[in-house]
């Protein structure tokens, strides 16, 4: 059914590409400036202070946030006038190109919500801004009633596509997306709620029809038995098993860090024996870092590792380690230089262990787990662990030297969060269509809910904000792929995905009222798997300390 939008007034601006390439130099100018004084008021001695910078901590993430809106608005007209180039730069693209730069720099000039309660302005910088030319044009008339109406007319003629709007992504990744959108509608969604009420693990067969599809080994080098393929592709579909369910998104997460561990850190041996294993799904790993007492401070972790003969033996605690009673092999971070507190003396295993049963989860002598219950991402578990004279053998020592463990881990930190932001796209991508669905279905007051405008606002802007982060996670990855540096790009894109991910999940519960609040209603779940992502990978407020100590660096 066609949805006629011939009555409403022109909702889109003219010369837009122009409006929005003379939008971006004064943000630009004003980010600049903004982190010089900073730089300025946390600095001693010539260098940025950690305690000036914990002082100004509201300042510092302020400035994060608004390097990430910089960033995301050059994404946003990058990618339109990509797709411009090759004709498809429709009349959605352009609502969402002039909608998303007119809310974002509102937002800039008026305050950006960090979360719910705290709103990053540019008093906080110590500055001011009166938007003029393009960007006042963008503010007054980008983001207006008329032009939400009218991408939501359009999103409802766009059913069956796999995205609302052209991702600028080629053919290849598309075919992919396709493929596994299609496994996640037939073997994923129909579960997927169930799985979630039970609280159960993913069923092994999932796991083994992944396998088969090359999740594991997806971005493993073909010589060691993977499929070799690009960073963008891993992000293509972690994004849609994530809208299938963020437990199934998140199978391949334990892989792609076992992996990127191995193949940068690894010695010849260690690639050519684990990482064909990981690759076909012959072995499940699992992360083994946080521990009771040390959370985002994994400097500080306490785990020790003793030299035995010519292995090593485990004790301590870790904790919010997810699946970790079905693997068979944990990278596991400890401490092996006894006279360290700090990230140093830290050395990364490649331990063993025995994979469990629902009857006895941890069989491996000196390993005992008991189970966290969480309010979401349930499809795994999440476990802690105690060690007390746990075995590794001394060939497992991560690249056979000890003292690396921090280094190496750090250099999973790009691939880890440009994979969660995938996740997070996805679990944004799944609260819109299910929101949608809803909205059009009920009936309040003689017709359709997504006919009333505060409705389709929701709507539209959970449409815009997925495709504002998408942007940001694909130059990411494309970053990634081509061996530049990302540290940065990856952490605002998985700070604004997380951030994007539960307004989506939040809404679209609002959207269903009283339902919303009903478990039986699979929103209740979205919204549930959305809050993690604020937390893991990078607390939202970590992630912002990182990205302005880059900045200020």
């Amino acid at each position: 059914m066609a949805h006629d939008g011939a009555d409403m007034p022109n909702a889109i601006l003219p010369d837009l590409l122009q409006l929005t390439a003379a939008a971006l130099p004064p943000v630009e100018a004003l980010l600049a400036e903004a982190t010089t004084g900073l730089r300025a008021r946390v600095s001693r001695d010539g260098k940025v202070s950690g305690a000036a910078l914990e002082e100004h901590q509201f300042a510092a993430h302020a400035l994060s946030w608004f390097a990430t809106y910089v960033e995301s608005l050059r994404q946003m007209r990058g990618w339109a006038g990509r797709i411009s180039e090759t004709g498809a730069l429709g009349e959605m693209e352009t609502l969402i190109l002039q909608i998303g730069f007119g809310e974002y720099l509102a937002q800039i000039a008026g305050g950006i919500p960090m979360s719910q309660g705290e709103v990053a302005r540019l008093s906080d910088l110590a500055l001011s801004w009166a938007p003029e030319g393009a960007a006042a044009t963008l503010i007054a008339g980008g983001n207006t009633p008329a032009a939400r109406s009218r991408l939501v007319v359009l999103m409802r003629d766009n059913h069956g596509r796999a995205t609302v709007g052209a991702t600028g992504l080629d053919e290849d990744l598309e075919m992919i997306r396709d493929q596994f959108r299609r496994y996640a509608e037939e073997r994923v969604v129909p579960n997927a709620h169930d799985w979630h009420l039970r609280d159960e693990l993913i069923p092994m067969g999932i796991i083994e029809e992944l396998a088969e599809l090359g999740v594991f080994g997806l971005t493993i080098p073909e010589e060691f038995g993977g499929l070799g393929l690009s960073k963008a592709s891993m992000v293509v579909v972690s994004e849609e098993l994530s809208r299938g369910y963020i437990g199934v998104g998140s199978l391949g997460t334990r892989s792609e860090i076992a992996a990127e561990l191995i193949l940068c850190g690894g010695t010849p041996e260690q690639k050519a024996h684990w990482l064909p294993k990981l690759a076909s799904g012959e072995i499940l790993p699992t992360a083994v870092f946080t521990e009771p007492n040390t959370g985002s401070d994994l400097g500080s972790l306490r785990t020790r590792a003793v030299k035995d003969g010519d292995d090593w033996t485990v004790t301590g605690n870790k904790t919010w380690i997810t699946h970790a009673a079905r693997t068979h092999v944990m990278t596991l971070l400890a401490r092996t230089d006894p006279e360290t507190t700090d990230y140093r003396g830290l050395s990364m295993f490649l331990a063993e262990k025995t994979p469990g049963t629902d009857a006895e989860p941890f069989p491996t002598p000196g390993m005992t787990g008991g189970e966290i219950e969480v309010l979401g991402y349930r499809g795994m578990k999440e476990y802690e662990l105690g060690f007390d004279g746990f075995k590794v053998k001394g060939e497992n020592l991560l690249g056979g030297v000890p003292g690396q463990g921090f280094k190496q881990l750090m250099q999973t930190f790009e691939s880890a969060r440009i994979q969660t932001a995938a996740r997070a796209i996805g679990v944004a991508q799944s609260a819109l269509e299910v929101g949608m669905k809803y909205a059009e279905d009920r009936k309040q007051f003689g017709k359709g809910l997504i006919e009333f405008p505060r409705v389709s606002g929701k709507l539209a802007m959970m449409a815009v904000e997925i495709m504002i982060a998408r942007q940001l996670t694909y130059h990411s990855a494309w970053q990634k792929d081509h061996d530049k540096r990302c540290d940065l790009e990856a952490g605002m894109a998985k700070l604004l995905g997380a951030r994007v991910a539960w307004a989506c999940a939040d809404n679209a519960l609002q959207i269903h009222g009283g339902n919303g609040f009903a478990l039986e209603y699979q929103i209740s779940r979205i919204l549930c798997d959305a809050r993690i992502l604020n937390i893991f990978e990078g607390a939202a407020e970590i992630q912002a300390q990182v990205i302005a100590r880059r900045l200020l660096d």
